[in-house]
């Protein structure tokens, strides 16, 4: 199970974050693992790696999966996007 997961139901999104100061970040692997845990549910998923800040961000800049979102709690406000066709969203 991913860190936290949270049901947007007006979007019919789940949100699945990761702490990838604990456990990494949604990688190309973890991104797979998810979505088949996940294979049952109606809702699309959005994957997300937490870090604490930005200054733990970079040790793991090149292991990110792409269409997936990164937030840092030092700057709350503000999501870093790995490429793919819309920002903070589903894919497929």
């Amino acid at each position: 199970m991913p860190d936290l997961v949270v049901y947007l139901p007006d979007r019919e999104w789940l949100v699945l974050m990761e702490a990838a100061s604990s456990h990494g970040p949604v990688d190309t692997t973890r991104q797979g693992d998810l979505a088949a845990l996940f294979a049952a549910s109606t809702a699309r998923l959005v994957y997300v790696s937490c870090f604490p800040d930005r200054a733990e961000f970079p040790k793991y800049v090149d292991k990110i999966a792409w269409e997936s979102e990164v937030w840092c709690a030092d700057h709350p406000t503000h999501m870093i996007h790995y490429n793919g066709e819309r920002f903070l969203g589903p894919y497929g």
